[in-house]
Parts: C-alpha cells; structure tokens; sequence
C-alpha cells in the first residue's frame, strides 16, 4: 500500500490524547470472493455449505503434476468490478507465486498478483453523516489496485481434543483482493467504505458479500499521527468480519497506539487480530514485508494478456450503479439524496422501489418503502428478500390513497394486515368495509357531534383558529379514520367560522 498524503487533517475526525490532538490513518485491503461456479484454478465447485473436503480437485490438493487453468469467468468477473470501481483495467496482468506455509496451504505458496494486477487505480465516493444540520459529506477514496489471488483452506482446532484438521473447500477458490489508499480517516469512514464497496460488488454480481459466510472480510491498516505530521508506523489487523467490527477494530487500536506512544514507547508494525468479545486488538505476529514472501512469476502460467475488445463488451453489460441510480431518483423523480441514498444501499431495495414508483408519484412510493416497509423490516429482523409484502401489494395501497378509496391512516391498518395476513389489498378493503368516507352529508353528521360535545373547545378555536385541528382528529376518531380528511377540515373550518386568510 503506497504512503501518499492524500488528505488535509480535519478538525472533527480527530481524537484526543494525553498531549493533544491525533489523526487516525486508515487503509483497507478487502478479500471479496469471486462470484463464480468453480475456482480460480480448477473446476471444483465453490458452493458454500457442503461437507468438508467435498469441493477439492486434485489441483486444489497440489497433487504432483496438476498444473491450474484459468478460469475466464473469474477473469471477467474482475474486469466488471475495475469498471465499476473506474479503475485502471491492464491488459496485460501477471500471477506470481507467494511463498508462505501453513497447514491449510497445500502448494506452500499461494497463486497471486504482485508488481502487475489485473486491475490499477480506482476510486470510490463514500458519504459520511449527516452532520447536526443533518447534512452529508462526500469524500473520494483512492483504490491503488485490484488483483486477483486463490484462498487457502481453513484450519480447524475444534474437531478434535488434541489434533487441527483442515477443510480445504475454500482452497483455490478465486478472491479479487481489493487494495484501498490510506485515505480514511475515521472509523466511520472505514465503515461507509466497505458498506459502499460490497454495494458495488452486489449490483455487479461480481461478488455477494457476505461477510458472515467469509466471502468477503477485511484487513484493516492503522496507524495514527500528530495532525500533519509524517505517517506513523502501521498495525494490520487481519480478517475482520462485519462492518461493526471493522469500526470497533480501528477505535480500539488506534487508542492502544497513541497511548503507547504518549507513554514514550514506539509501535512495532506487526500483524494483529480484533477479539470482538473484549473489543480489542491482540498481537498475530511480526507483519511480513514483499520480501518475506518471495515473489516470482508462476512458471505454470503465461502473462494473462486480453484486447480492449473484451474489456469493452464487458462494460456494455454493466448494470446502473449505485451513485448513477441515486443522481437519477433524485433529478427524475424528485428525491431528496438522503432517501435516494437509503434506496440504493442495496440493489434488491432500489429495485422492489423502481416496481412500486413505476407509474406512481415517486416520493409517495419513497416515503412508504423508506418508513413503512424498512422500518417493518428492520422490526422483525428481515432482509427485503424476505419482505410478506410485495411490491405489486404495496403499489395497490398507495393507488387507493391516490384515488380516494381509503385514506391515509386507513393505508397504515392495511398495510399491516397484509404484512400479517396477504391478499389482495382491494379485496381486504372491500371485505372489512375500510373504505373512505366521501359522503358529505355522514361527515357533516359526524362533524356537528363533535362540535356539540365541546364548546369550550369551539370557543377557543374561533379565538385561536389553529386549534381547529383538534375537531379534525376527533373526527377521524369518531368516524374510525375513514372520514376523507380533507372534507372533515373543510367542514370545522366551515361550522366554526374560520376563513383561510
């Protein structure tokens, strides 16, 4: 990861000490997993959940002999996520050998890029806030490069009381290892980074993200600095995975080392591990330079080299990211950023939303995907893969607001029958008599009652007409919120005298 100063310190993102004010120097290196039925190497499938061992070709076991082919679609799949990233695509990449040996390594070296990637630099727009004026800050993210690499296996010290076994699934597996610039400068910068990558990566379908399942994790480069000052020493922590813990991670070392140095003592670069039950980090082992790992081309494998010609079919097949989706709900259908912001998080939101607003007024469609049916979600614990409620069923709901048919109030009853229950929306109004009141002459009854109730209350509307809103919400009460609301507020206003100035 190159060292260039990218960034003036900023005065909120810095932390206290003993002596004064540091800045938190923060660069990613995320392992993403390539989407794809078999590796990166062989033809061994990559499905996740079968038995251990089951998904090991003969290459995956460095058999003597088994020489790895590549597998185009991982090649692809790369060049789609540089496009996405607007990166530098090279033409001309080359694997080399990284020689380290554990266990679940079975060639004692591991198949990678080194001095030419697939993939040169990029950049991401992250947004950080809102702010106490409740406002966004945008900041560009340096991506040095993107290269493609095969997993190890994993070592398992669990199974057995006094011997590891080792399941070599995940071996030769493909990972795009995608190398950030140290231009973060906050946890919550760190976090905004990796939840807008693996959007990207799930609306390219280059890779699903998900963290809990390994295919995608990070190791997490900090150091800290007087503000200005010359980069300190850095500390790499190794596989976190989950965004909260990769916002726990650096708060927690970035204090272990400003209070190391504030104490007179110096940081030894070192490879650490983020123990996410006591929240703190904990020494791995000494950090590894190029050097230790003794890289050399893969004689087994000649330079990758494609023409731009596949570099341009690729990039006609790519599909709406996240930041044009968002400029485009905003200018077309009137959004405001942070509601578009919150739709394209996820490429399944944005597009059950683009189903519910097609034809419709979108900041409708928006408020009631946004408030009701996230907010649903988020309450019951589910993704909105897993949503009871469709988005032909919801557009139905906002239809009969639109037409009359029910009011507003009445939309949220029914929105939480067919959350519960399905159906039809229009035939669950039809059944349970939900329908708006219209007829004039029944709120008009409605209205008097209430009046005649109240006339202390009538008094101090005609003295003060906005406490009319009073009789209004009492008659949506008297009438079960199936009076139409813009008849019953004309007929207070009309009953207790009060004329709009």
């Amino acid at each position: 990861m190159s060292l260039v100063d990218t960034r003036t310190p900023d005065p909120k993102r810095l932390i206290s000490g003993a002596t004064g004010d540091w800045e938190i120097i923060i660069g990613l290196e995320v392992h993403a997993q390539v989407t794809s039925n078999s590796k990166l190497f062989s033809g061994a499938s990559t499905h996740f959940g079968n038995a251990a061992n089951s998904n090991v070709s003969l290459v995956d076991a460095a058999m003597p002999g088994m020489l790895p082919v590549i597998n185009q679609e991982c090649v692809a799949q790369a060049v789609r996520t540089g496009l996405g990233l607007k990166a530098q695509i090279n033409n001309r990449s080359v694997f080399d050998r990284k020689n380290y040996f554990y266990p679940d390594l079975p060639q004692g070296y591991q198949i990678s890029q080194f001095k030419d990637p697939i993939v040169g630099e990029g950049k991401i727009i992250i947004s950080v806030g809102p702010d106490r004026q409740g406002q966004f800050e945008d900041i560009e993210i340096g991506i040095e490069r993107l290269h493609l690499e095969q997993d190890a296996g994993k070592s398992m010290h669990d199974q057995h009381p006094s011997m590891s076994y080792v399941d070599l699934n995940r071996s030769g597996v493909a990972l795009m290892e995608i190398v950030s610039k140290p231009d973060m400068r906050s946890a919550d910068e760190a976090k905004a980074y990796v939840t807008k990558l693996r959007s990207i990566l799930r609306y390219l379908g280059t890779c699903d993200g998900n963290m809990d399942e390994g295919s995608m994790r990070a190791d997490v480069n900090v150091s800290v600095r007087k503000p200005g000052g010359e980069f300190g020493t850095r500390c790499e922590i190794k596989n976190v995975n989950s965004i909260r813990f990769v916002g726990q991670a650096i708060e927690s070392e970035a204090r272990r080392q400003i209070a190391i140095i504030e104490d007179g003592g110096t940081i030894d670069q070192e490879t650490r591990l983020f123990d996410p039950a006591k929240g703190e980090t904990r020494s791995m082992r000494s950090k590894e330079d190029a050097h230790d790992y003794r890289y050399f081309p893969d004689p087994d494998l000649l330079p990758l080299e494609f023409d731009d010609a596949f570099v341009e079919s690729l990039k006609a097949d790519l599909p709406e990211l996240p930041d044009d989706k968002k400029a485009r709900f905003v200018a077309d259908m009137g959004l405001s950023v942070y509601d578009a912001s919150i739709l394209v998080s996820e490429k399944a939101i944005a597009d059950y939303f683009e189903e519910v607003a097609r034809g419709r007024d979108g900041k409708m469609a928006a408020n009631w995907v946004i408030n009701d049916l996230l907010g649903a979600l988020n309450k019951s614990g589910k993704a909105i893969e897993e949503t009871p409620v469709s988005p032909a069923q919801l557009g139905a709901i906002i239809d009969m607001i639109k037409d009359g048919t029910i009011s507003g109030k009445i939309a949220k009853d029914l929105f939480e029958i067919i959350w519960e229950e399905g159906g039809d929306p229009a035939d669950v109004v039809e059944k349970r008599g939900m329908k708006q009141v219209t007829d004039t002459g029944a709120i008009e009854k409605a209205v008097d009652e209430v009046i005649a109730a109240n006339p202390d209350q009538v008094a101090k509307a005609q003295a003060k007409p906005a406490l009319a809103g009073w009789f209004v919400g009492q008659v949506m009460k008297a009438t079960g919120g199936k009076a139409n609301p813009k008849a019953v507020q004309d007929l207070v206003k009309a009953k207790l005298g009060i004329v709009d100035e």
